[in-house]
C-alpha cells in the first residue's frame, strides 16, 4: 500500500470547540498561584528572597514542559501504529472476501452436479422403509387379535395387562410413525377408541372407590396405578396428553356425590330432620371409610381424606343452596336445618369427631349457609313462631272473656286470691320460645325475643280493648256479667302477674330498655283496669253524692256513712287482688271518693248563712276526713297513701273567723295543691258565705300574688281533675247573698 492510501486512511482532525475544562484548570491553577505568592510575600522580609523563589520557579517549569513533552510525543507514535494496524486488517478482511466468493462458486457447481442423483436417494429411503416394514410385518397382522384381546381386558377389568398391551400397541405405531412418517396404517385406526374404552373403565373403578375399597381395593389399586403410569407418560411429539390422574380425581368426586346427593328430589315437609339425620350417620361413617381403606389404595399426594371432606361438604353445600331455593320452609325444618348447619355439623358428632384425623377438617373451608342464608332461615322461622304464637296468644284470650260471663266467682288460689293460668300460659308460652332459639345462635334468640316482646304487646291491646268490650256490653245491659266487679280484679292479678314475670324475656346482656314498651303498655292497662273498677264504684255512689252538702248533711253523719257502707261493700273483695296493685286500688278508689266529695262541694247546693254553720261545715269535714281514712285504713290502705287530708285544709278555710286572713289560708291552700284554680277557692268561698265582693277580691288575689308552690314529685293532680262550676255573669248576685 503506497504513501498516498495511507495518507487517506488517516483521520483528519478539523478544528473543534475550546475545552470549557481546560479554562476551568486554568482559573483555578492562577487562583492558587496568587493566593500562594499572597501568602508567600505577605511580610516585607520575604522579598529578599524573591529572586530564589523566581529562579525555582523556572526550574519547575522547565521540568513539567519536559515531561508533558515526552508524554505527547508518546501517545502520536501509538496513535500512528494504531492507524497502520488498522490499514493492514483492512487487507486482510478484503482477501478473505475474494476467497469466500470463489469458494461459494465451487459449492454452487456441486450442487448442481448432484441433482441427478435425487432419485436415487429417494429409492435408497423407500428401500429401507419396506425393509423395516418387512421385518415388523408379523407384529403387525397380529394388532387386530391385540386389540381384540386388549378390549376382553378391559372388560374383565384387568386394567395392568390392559394397560400393558395397550402401550405395546401404541409403542408400535409410534414405530411405524419413524418409519413411515405420518402416515396412519389401518391397522391402527382402532388404537385411540381402544385408549378411551380402557380411561373410561378407570373412571369408572374410582368412581365406586368406596364400594371397591371394602370389597375389591386390588381393582382400585390397579385402576389408580395405570392413571398414574399414563399422567406420567410423555406423549409422542403431537399428541395430547392423556391426564388419566385428573379423571380418577374428578370421578372420585363425583361418584361420591352422587352416592349421597345424587337425588334431584328434595326432602318433603316435615322430613327434612330424617335427611339431615341421615347424613349425620353417613357422612362420618364415609369419611372413617376414606381414612381406613381408600387413602391406603391412593398416592399420598392424593390427599384422599381431604379431598373426601371437600367434596362431601360441597355437595351437601349445594344441596342446601338448591333447598333454600324452593318452597319456603316451615318453622320446624327452618329450626332443625339452622341448628343442624350451626352446631351438630362441625360438632363431635360429625366433621369435628375426634376419631377423624385432621385432614377431615372442614371448618376453613366455606361455610354450609352464609349469612344471607341465617337470615333467610331466621326470618323464616320468626314468622312462622310468631304466626303460632299470636294464634295461641288469642286463643287464650278468648277462653279468658268467655269465662268473664259466668255465673260463679273467678278461682282462688290457696291464699285467697283471684287466681286464673292465663299470665302463666302467656309467660310459657313466649318464654319456652325464646329459650328454644337459644342454642342455635345469639341472633335467632334476640329475632325471637323481639318478636315476642311485640306479640305481648298486641295482646296487652287485645287484652285491654276486650276489657272495654266486656264493660260496654254490661254497662248497657247488652251482656250483664253477674260478677262484673270480682273479674275486673281478677284481670288486675293477671296484671301483676304478668309484670312481675315480664323480665325473663329479658336477655342477658341486652339492652336494658327493651322491656320498656311492654312496662308501659302494663302500667297503661292497670289503670285502665283500675279506671273501669272505679267507674262501678262511682255509679253507686253518685246517688249518695247528689244530696251532699245540704242542712242534713251539716246536722248528721247519715249521709257519709251511707257512702263508706257502699263504699265497703263495694271493696270487700279488694283483699283478693295481690299486692302491691291492691294499695294501687285502694289509692286510686279513696281519690276518687274525695274527688267526687270535692266536686259535690264545687256544685254550691250549700251556703253557710252564719258562723254557727260553717262552724258545723268545719266539722263535719274534719269527722268526714277522719271517717273516710278510717274506712281506708280498715280495707288495708297504707297510712302514707291516704289523700283525705284535703278536707282537713278546706276545714281551716271555712273555720277561719276573721275574714281578713282569708288570703293567707288561700295562698297555704295553693302551697298545698299547686293545681287549685281561682274557680275552685271561689266555689269554696261561695259555701263559707258571709264574704263581702272585696273581701272574696282580696282573698282571690292572694291566689294569684303570693309565692309559687314549692315543687314537689310526689303531688298527684287533685283539684284539676275537680269540675269547677262555670262563672257567673257579673249581672246576677251570688247565691250567698242570695240566701
Amino acid at each position: 500500500m503506497d504513501s498516498a492510501a495511507k495518507d487517506e486512511m488517516q483521520p483528519t482532525l478539523s478544528p473543534g470547540p475550546e475545552w470549557p475544562e481546560q479554562e476551568r484548570a486554568e482559573r483555578l491553577a492562577r487562583g492558587a498561584a496568587l493566593k500562594w505568592a499572597s501568602g508567600i510575600f505577605y511580610q516585607p522580609e520575604q522579598l529578599a528572597r524573591l529572586g530564589q523563589y523566581r529562579s525555582r520557579e523556572v526550574q519547575r517549569t522547565c521540568s513539567l514542559e519536559a515531561r508533558l513533552k515526552s508524554v505527547m510525543q508518546s501517545y502520536l507514535e501509538g496513535v500512528q501504529t494504531g492507524v497502520w494496524q488498522l490499514a493492514r486488517a483492512l487487507e486482510s478482511v478484503q482477501e478473505t472476501r475474494e476467497a469466500l466468493s470463489q469458494a461459494c462458486g465451487l459449492l454452487q457447481g456441486v450442487s448442481q452436479a448432484s441433482q441427478p442423483l435425487q432419485p436415487l436417494r429417494e429409492q435408497v429411503a423407500q428401500h429401507k422403509q419396506l425393509q423395516a416394514l418387512s421385518q415388523l410385518l408379523p407384529r403387525l397382522r397380529a394388532v387386530p387379535a391385540a386389540v381384540a384381546h386388549t378390549e376382553i381386558l378391559i372388560d374383565a377389568q384387568q386394567f395392568l395387562e390392559a394397560y400393558v398391551s395397550l402401550r405395546e400397541l401404541e409403542q408400535l405405531r409410534e414405530d411405524t410413525w419413524a418409519l413411515l412418517g405420518v402416515l396412519e396404517l389401518p391397522v391402527f385406526q382402532g388404537l385411540d377408541l381402544l385408549a378411551e374404552a380402557l380411561g373410561q373403565a378407570v373412571e369408572a373403578a374410582a368412581g365406586t372407590a368406596g364400594k371397591l375399597a371394602r370389597e375389591d381395593p386390588a381393582l382400585l389399586v390397579a385402576a389408580v396405578r395405570v392413571a398414574e403410569v399414563e399422567t406420567g407418560r410423555k406423549p409422542p411429539l403431537g399428541q395430547a396428553p392423556r391426564d388419566w390422574r385428573q379423571r380418577c380425581l374428578r370421578a372420585l368426586q363425583e361418584g361420591l356425590e352422587r352416592a349421597h346427593f345424587g337425588s334431584p328430589v328434595l326432602p318433603a315437609p316435615g322430613a327434612l330432620a330424617e335427611w339431615l339425620e341421615a347424613l349425620r350417620v353417613a357422612l362420618p361413617v364415609e369419611l372413617a371409610t376414606a381414612e381406613a381403606l381408600v387413602a391406603p389404595c391412593c398416592p399420598p399426594h392424593y390427599n384422599v381424606v381431604q379431598l373426601w371432606a371437600y367434596t362431601l361438604h360441597s355437595g351437601l353445600h349445594r344441596s342446601l343452596q338448591h333447598l333454600l331455593t324452593g318452597p319456603e320452609l316451615g318453622a320446624a325444618d327452618a329450626f332443625t336445618l339452622l341448628h343442624w348447619a350451626l352446631h351438630v355439623y362441625l360438632g363431635q358428632e360429625m366433621m369435628g369427631s375426634l376419631e377423624l384425623g385432621p385432614e377431615a377438617d372442614v371448618s376453613q373451608l366455606e361455610p354450609l349457609l352464609t349469612v344471607e342464608n341465617i337470615e333467610q332461615l331466621e326470618a323464616t322461622f320468626v314468622a312462622n313462631v310468631q304466626a303460632n304464637v299470636a294464634q295461641w296468644l288469642q286463643n287464650a284470650l278468648d277462653e279468658e272473656v268467655a269465662e268473664w260471663g259466668w255465673k260463679q266467682e273467678p278461682n282462688t288460689d290457696s291464699s285467697g286470691s283471684y287466681y286464673s293460668p292465663l299470665p302463666a300460659i302467656v309467660m310459657q308460652i313466649l318464654e319456652e320460645n325464646i329459650r328454644v332459639a337459644s342454642p342455635v345462635s345469639e341472633s335467632l334468640q334476640r329475632r325471637v325475643q323481639g318478636m315476642a316482646l311485640s306479640e305481648l304487646g298486641v295482646f296487652l291491646r287485645s287484652f285491654s280493648d276486650a276489657l272495654i268490650r266486656f264493660s260496654r256490653d254490661h254497662l248497657r245491659g247488652e251482656a250483664v256479667a253477674p260478677h262484673y266487679v270480682p273479674y275486673l280484679l281478677a284481670t288486675l292479678n293477671h296484671q301483676s302477674a304478668l309484670s312481675s314475670s315480664v323480665s325473663v324475656l329479658q336477655l342477658d346482656g341486652a339492652a336494658s330498655g327493651a322491656l320498656a314498651p311492654v312496662e308501659a303498655a302494663l302500667d297503661d292497662l292497670q289503670r285502665r283496669i283500675c279506671r273501669l273498677v272505679l267507674e262501678a264504684l262511682l255509679a253507686e255512689l253518685q246517688p249518695l253524692f247528689a244530696t251532699l252538702p245540704s242542712r242534713r248533711w251539716l246536722s248528721s253523719p247519715e249521709l257519709l256513712e251511707s257512702v263508706c257502707k257502699r263504699t265497703e261493700r263495694f271493696c270487700r273483695d279488694f283483699w283478693r287482688v295481690r299486692n302491691p296493685t291492691v294499695q294501687v286500688l285502694l289509692a286510686e278508689a279513696e281519690r276518687a271518693v274525695v274527688l267526687q266529695y270535692l266536686s259535690a262541694l264545687m256544685q254550691g247546693r250549700l251556703v253557710c248563712r252564719g258562723a254557727d254553720e260553717r262552724t258545723q261545715a268545719a266539722e263535719r269535714l274534719e269527722h268526714d276526713a277522719a271517717q273516710l281514712q278510717q274506712l281506708f285504713l280498715g280495707l288495708g290502705l297504707e297510712e302514707s297513701a291516704h289523700c283525705a287530708p284535703v278536707l282537713l285544709a278546706l276545714r281551716k278555710l271555712l273555720n277561719l273567723h276573721d275574714p281578713a286572713l282569708l288570703g293567707l289560708e288561700v295562698a297555704c291552700l295553693r302551697q298545698q295543691f299547686p293545681d287549685v284554680s281561682e274557680d275552685h277557692v271561689s266555689a269554696l268561698l261561695d259555701l263559707r258565705g258571709g264574704l263581702s265582693q272585696e273581701q272574696r277580691l282580696a282573698a282571690l288575689s292572694f291566689l294569684k300574688a303570693g309565692p309559687p308552690p314549692s315543687p314537689c314529685a310526689d303531688r298527684r293532680a287533685l283539684f284539676s281533675l275537680v269540675p269547677a262550676p262555670a262563672p257567673e255573669s257579673a249581672s246576677c248576685l251570688r247565691s250567698g247573698f242570695c240566701a
